[in-house]
């Protein structure tokens, strides 16, 4: 697999649009830092660790849905393994006027782009979410 982080999201879009209560996917820890990410933001409920029936680590996402419709609307992956994307505090983009949420990977972990802007950081951008 060439992008961990495109899979986890293609799941995670896959599984909203068909009304599934949960997803799981392979566990590392850049997918649980950006599973944190979107618990915070209240994009999903939480994520629980455990491990497939081969005993491999999986991530299992509750996914979140309001009034039957599901919470992520939208979620694009920005920097891909074959064009990274960077950008400083100055550049990082707002999402919908600042309804949706910038996922960046900075030097002090990874975090929302509120968050980025507040601690005067900036880094890898992964993905946006609305």
């Amino acid at each position: 697999m060439n992008d961990p982080i495109g899979d986890m999201l293609t799941r995670i879009r896959n599984a909203s649009m068909r009304g599934k209560s949960t997803v799981s996917t392979p566990a590392s820890k850049l997918r649980g830092w950006v599973l944190d990410v979107l618990a915070d933001e209240g994009y999903i409920r939480g994520y629980e660790s455990s491990a497939d029936e081969r005993g491999h680590p999986t991530l299992e996402i509750s996914l979140k849905y309001y009034e039957g419709a599901p919470v992520i609307r939208e979620v694009k992956r920005v920097s891909k393994p074959g064009r990274r994307v960077y950008m400083g505090v100055k550049d990082i983009p707002q999402v919908r006027q600042g309804l949706g949420v910038s996922i960046v990977s900075t030097p002090k972990g990874v975090m929302s782009d509120a968050s980025a802007r507040s601690q005067n950081v900036g880094g890898e951008v992964l993905c946006t979410v609305f």
